[in-house]
């Protein structure tokens, strides 16, 4: 069975589409009603059940006897006989003699619902697709613009987390709508009624959104009407002067707007500043917001997730890569009740950051995700945990797990990002991107390409430190894998170090580069001075950590390079230098004399796909150390087939070890034919 729908934006023309068939329909937004082949279905009359049904419809996985009786019957003497009840109402409900939805088992409770729709989920689906079809995206705007909010009318007393559940999702769906409207705009012409509809009901649910607002100035200058863009100017002034915002943006935006579309001088509805002739231009930089996260039971105000916001942001404004918006503004809008993403579109941030923390069984557990604003994407999503002993400690143990989760993220989206834009249209922070994305694959023709393309953002943006970071870490690697000649691309490092160095002294990336500059020089008490201070100036700076465990283990304290490596494997787990940081590791052991163990992490290190010739290397000496001679011919016979030739002399060139590993090298390379 298909039905075509009639969709009538308020000042659009009529768009049809064709609906796709179903066994069953769901429908979430509005009042949850439920369709079987086309015909209503009537659900339970118990609002536990159908609750359950919702939560049960949406959840990723199955949910658990006790998490279900948590959330809808913390109250009654005996929640499973409740449980059970309802269970049995959906069974009623949804199962067929040939065909099971309810399924239930020793993991938990979950719903079989793949011949049926679910309204959310196919707005969802549209707004991830690609499809930008006037039908598609009339499709769904009338499933989340005509049907009402989610779950309307079945809020149930006496179910905090069920209440908060309802909240979040609500806020979800609404932003999910947002980001349906804003594609919309940008699939219609500018200056179209469509498009103009479209930023109309997106200022009606986002009245703050600084970008709507602009975009709506714009399609009002493109069509002539410069009385309606007037007052649409002095009443969206009005509006940030009430909440204390200033509006002088947009002021500038309708006047930019009218001399490009032909209009006359903007009437001066709030005095502009005069034009600063020494003011920078505005480097553009992925932006942030961190906001408060809530605390379970619902309502809490015990202050942690305040705090815990409140030091997530200041670490991330450290590490200098991300404009991050202040703590004292997401708590003002928190305040007021406005959701994460909401938040995040009046801020006018790239992403947004939220959590929900609980306590209990001496544990206190953060679930976290990280949201790409304009497409109400989460980017990222995990749950984090800490021991509950000393509160400080705790605080500290899960801010570093974020801190390094939202930077890392941030950065993989940024770079995916910007491999999607054509070349020529990139800013420094996309070309900065686009260099990151070929600097991590540690071979040659990636490395020139990496070198380009922060060469670019140079050239974009002299001003933006980060750039020179990585034109010093590409030099660097001529030098270390010997791609180069040494001598040369030493000195380029270290010049284009000292070049981030005069553009930011703060930036910790630019003294993790100095020191390292600083070590193929062979000055290694400089090089220990600026890597400690890149990690004082942010210690969540993974690379830096690592770096410190580098040189010490090769020629200074192996007891602390292994814990400089272990520190920056907890910041960051997943790092495109993991093979490295393990690497390091098993060079420390072994100058310990610890051979067995040093052989493991060699081994470890050498199966990461991004390890080069140099971690083979450390590999094979380690294991003929270890006394396993076999697998060290086998990694031999590895290295050997990428890099023929390689011998210990290539190995010792690339390194700066101490007098003890060098002696223990060279031992070990006679045993496995590198001498």
């Amino acid at each position: 069975m298909s039905a075509a729908i009639r969709v009538e934006l308020s000042v659009a023309t009529t768009v049809e589409f064709t609906a796709s068939s179903s066994e069953f329909e769901l429908r979430l937004l509005g009042p949850m009603a439920m369709l079987r082949r086309g015909q209503a279905l009537i659900l339970p009359p118990s609002r536990k059940a159908r609750a359950l049904l919702a939560l049960l419809a949406l959840a990723p996985r199955p949910m658990s006897r006790d998490q279900l009786c948590e959330m809808l019957w913390d109250r009654p003497s005996d929640p499973r006989a409740e449980l059970r009840s309802a269970l049995s109402k959906l069974r009623a409900l949804l199962d067929e003699p040939l065909r099971k939805r309810v399924l239930a088992n020793a993991q938990g409770v979950h719903l079989d619902l793949g011949d049926g729709i679910i309204d959310v989920r196919e707005l969802e689906s549209q707004v991830r697709s690609r499809n930008d079809s006037s039908a598609t995206l009339a499709s769904s705007i009338h499933a989340a613009g005509f049907d009402g909010e989610f779950l309307a009318g079945l809020d149930i007393d006496g179910a905090p987390i069920y209440a908060h559940w309802v909240m979040a999702e609500r806020r979800r769906w609404r932003s999910l709508y947002i980001a349906l409207l804003e594609r919309m705009a940008d699939h219609f012409p500018p200056q179209s009624a469509e498009a103009l509809d479209c930023l109309s009901r997106w200022l009606r649910l986002l009245p703050h959104d600084r970008r709507a607002h602009e975009r709506l100035l714009d399609a009002l200058a493109r069509r002539g009407q410069l009385r309606e863009g007037d007052a649409h100017l002095a009443t969206a002034v009005r509006l940030f002067d009430c909440e204390g915002q200033d509006a002088t943006d947009l002021v500038q935006a309708w006047r930019l707007a009218r001399e490009r579309h032909g209009g006359s001088a903007v009437r001066a509805v709030v005095q502009e500043p005069p034009p600063s002739a020494s003011e920078p231009p505005h480097l553009r930089r992925g932006s942030v917001a961190v906001m408060p996260f809530e605390e379970l039971p619902y309502g809490s105000s015990s202050g942690f997730g305040r705090y815990l916001a409140y030091d997530v942001t200041t670490r991330l404004a450290k590490l200098r890569s991300l404009f991050v918006i202040a703590p004292a503004s997401t708590s003002a809008l928190e305040a007021r009740g406005m959701g994460a993403e909401a938040a995040a579109r009046v801020l006018d941030v790239d992403y947004v950051a939220t959590g929900l923390l609980r306590r209990g069984c001496g544990q206190i557990a953060l679930s976290t995700q990280l949201i790409h604003t304009r497409s109400a994407r989460v980017v990222w999503a995990d749950s984090l945990s800490a021991a509950e002993s000393e509160p400080f400690d705790v605080l500290d143990e899960l801010c570093n797990q974020l801190v390094a989760a939202i930077a890392d993220q941030v950065e993989l989206a940024e770079r995916q990002r910007a491999v999607l834009k054509p070349p020529g249209s990139l800013d420094a922070w996309e070309a900065h991107h686009r260099g990151l994305g070929h600097m991590y694959r540690f071979r040659r023709e990636e490395n020139e390409l990496a070198r380009h393309w922060f060469e670019t953002a140079t050239r974009l943006e002299p001003g933006f430190s980060r750039p020179h970071a990585g034109l010093s870490f590409t030099h660097w690697q001529n030098a270390f894998q010997g791609w180069g000649d040494r001598a040369r691309e030493t000195e380029l490092a270290w010049r284009h170090a000292n070049e981030g160095l005069i553009a930011d002294d703060q930036d910790p990336a630019i003294h993790w580069a100095l020191g390292r500059a600083h070590w193929l020089r062979g000055q290694v008490a400089e090089s220990l001075a600026e890597l400690n201070q890149s990690v004082l100036l942010s210690p969540n700076f993974s690379q830096g950590h690592y770096a410190l465990a580098f040189v010490h283990s090769q020629s200074g304290d192996a007891h602390a390079a292994i814990a400089s490596a272990d520190h920056a494997r907890e910041l960051s787990p997943f790092d495109p230098m993991l093979f490295a940081m393990l690497a390091t590791r098993a060079m420390a052991l072994m100058r310990q004399g610890r051979m067995d163990q040093a052989a493991d992490w060699a081994v470890r290190a050498s199966a990461r796909p991004n390890a080069h010739q140099h971690i083979r290397g450390i590999e094979a000496h380690c294991l003929e150390l270890a006394g396993r001679h076999d697998e060290a011919l086998q990694a031999v016979a590895a290295l050997r087939r990428e890099h023929p030739g390689y011998s210990v002399t290539d190995f010792l060139r690339a390194f700066h070890f101490a007098d003890d590993g060098e002696s223990l090298i060279r031992r070990a390379a006679v045993g496995i034919g590198l001498a």
